[in-house]
């Protein structure tokens, strides 16, 4: 495989895309992707200040329509892109200087409130987080923090608190959650890229039904500082792009460790994997969900999308192979440790009662779960790897492959006057399949997997043992390569 650097302008490996066909309107179109921007930048073509104004003007356009954001930070970000296009003038070059990103608002931005999907008045965070500190220093341009739902609960990015962020692809659905709004923003061309955050597939989930790069990173690999183990170890931060290159220099450019970090794996050179051939895989198909309460099962579409990719993928010289991981009961070490997360966060509300009454029933059953549940829930983990790690070291698969989720992305409003359990049915029902890697705290990506008949997006995951982000990177470069799903974008809103 060539070095060539995965562009809006040259696709993967140097081919060209077709144009896309919608009709652009006046105004700034979409951004260039996060690789092409910062090369751009570089060459002198372009200037931090018009990319960050397009982007400003792109969200301000778009957000009656797809309200991706919550907060903006439009002076300053303009300010801080005046000043890079002054270190730029001056000959300096950083990986991401005078892009524009956008955040999570799970993360905290200096002068901003972190709400992450709640209401009410909170005070603004005095510091960065690690992330966040890791994205200045790399040059980039944080414009704002992108909507999430209430503290990361459900697939679906919709609350009183700011409304409902809706799918590019059909304003009628969602673009999943809880990571949504940082989704919306990417497909829709707002941003480059954004960083989202992943507790049970909340990165890989919106990736998946907005047409997406989605990578959920080993535990560690990047901080969640200012917490040390965000939802009892279950999330991590992600990087959602267009392309699996821009993806990966997100992610390099975030990944590192605060010192008062738990985990810290070591480091991976992410962009250098989207590069390398990833080599004849063994990869087993996997259909059957972990045990849920639902007995959920792939909708047809969703099948023949990761069909017609499990076909890519054997045509391209993998072995590809249906198997069934030994998930066990791990569902059991999954709920006390997701509860007990939202009850840690939602203590930290100034005013509980204006939380929603579903986060209310998980902060009593997180509090009823805690301590000696949590406990007991963690020191399962390492039976738990021992048991799914035999799908690798044992049975010597290199790779999982699954659908990201068991259905196309829901209309707006599905889980509208639903209690706790039956909303905790209707999303295991849906997306069944990616919350156990983070209770391994393994990594994983999704990678577009095509269209239903209507043309809503579906995704699949491609998913490894402990630190095997390169591998899976390599292999997701390979596939876009061949699937050249960057060619496709949403209606222009």
């Amino acid at each position: 495989m060539s070095s060539a650097e995965p562009t809006e302008q040259t696709g993967p490996r140097g081919r060209t895309p077709a144009r896309p066909q919608a009709a652009r309107p006046a105004g700034p179109g979409p951004l260039p992707g996060l690789a092409r921007s910062a090369h751009r930048l570089a060459a002198g073509e372009t200037t931090s200040t018009a990319l960050v104004s397009d982007a400003l003007a792109r969200i301000e356009a778009t957000q009656s329509s797809l309200n991706a954001f919550r907060h903006l930070r439009a002076e300053a970000a303009l300010a801080e892109a005046a000043d890079a296009d002054r270190r730029l003038a001056a000959g300096e070059r950083l990986p991401l200087l005078g892009v524009p990103v956008a955040v999570k608002d799970d993360t905290d931005v200096a002068g901003l409130p972190t709400h992450f999907g709640c209401g009410g008045e909170l005070p603004a965070a005095v510091g960065d987080s690690e992330a966040v500190r890791r994205l200045r220093a790399a040059g980039a341009v944080v414009v704002g923090k992108t909507n999430s739902c209430e503290l990361g609960q459900w697939p679906f990015t919709e609350g009183p608190a700011f409304g409902v962020t809706r799918n590019p692809w059909n304003t009628d659905h969602t673009p999943g959650g809880s990571s949504g709004g940082s989704a919306a923003a990417v497909a829709a061309g707002l941003v480059p890229a954004a960083l989202g955050s992943d507790g049970a597939g909340s990165v890989r989930i919106p990736a998946a039904w907005t047409h997406l790069v989605g990578i959920k990173p080993q535990r560690g690999r990047v901080s969640v500082h200012p917490y040390s183990d965000a939802f009892q170890g279950l999330t991590v931060n992600g990087p959602l792009a267009r392309t699996v290159g821009d993806a990966a220099l997100l992610l390099d450019a975030v990944a590192g460790a605060h010192p008062e970090d738990r985990h810290r794996p070591p480091a991976v050179r992410a962009v250098r994997a989207a590069r390398r051939d990833p080599g004849r895989l063994r990869i087993a198909l996997a259909w059957r969900p972990p045990l849920t309460l639902s007995g959920a099962a792939p909708d047809p579409e969703v099948r023949r999308a990761v069909t017609a990719l499990a076909e890519a993928l054997a045509r391209l010289g993998h072995h590809v192979e249906e198997a069934r991981p030994r998930y066990g009961l791990i569902g059991l070490a999954f709920v006390p440790r997701a509860t007990a997360g939202i009850a840690e966060f939602a203590a930290r509300h100034p005013d509980p009662s204006l939380l929603d009454p579903r986060t209310r029933s998980a902060l009593r059953t997180g509090t009823r779960l805690g301590g000696r549940v949590v406990r007991a829930a963690r020191a399962r983990e390492v039976r738990q790897h021992r048991r799914i790690g035999h799908l690798f070291d044992g049975r010597g698969f290199d790779v999982l492959l699954t659908p990201t989720t068991a259905a196309p992305p829901p209309r707006i409003g599905a889980f509208d006057r639903l209690g706790a359990w039956r909303t905790d049915v209707a999303m295991a029902a849906a997306c069944p399949y990616a919350w156990p890697w983070n209770v391994l705290g393994w990594p994983g990506v999704n990678v577009p997997a095509g269209f239903t008949r209507s043309g809503l997006p579906v995704g699949a995951q491609l998913l490894g043992p402990s630190r095997s982000e390169e591998r899976l990177i390599a292999l997701a470069a390979q596939l876009e390569d061949d699937r050249r799903w960057f060619d496709h974008r949403p209606p222009v809103r």
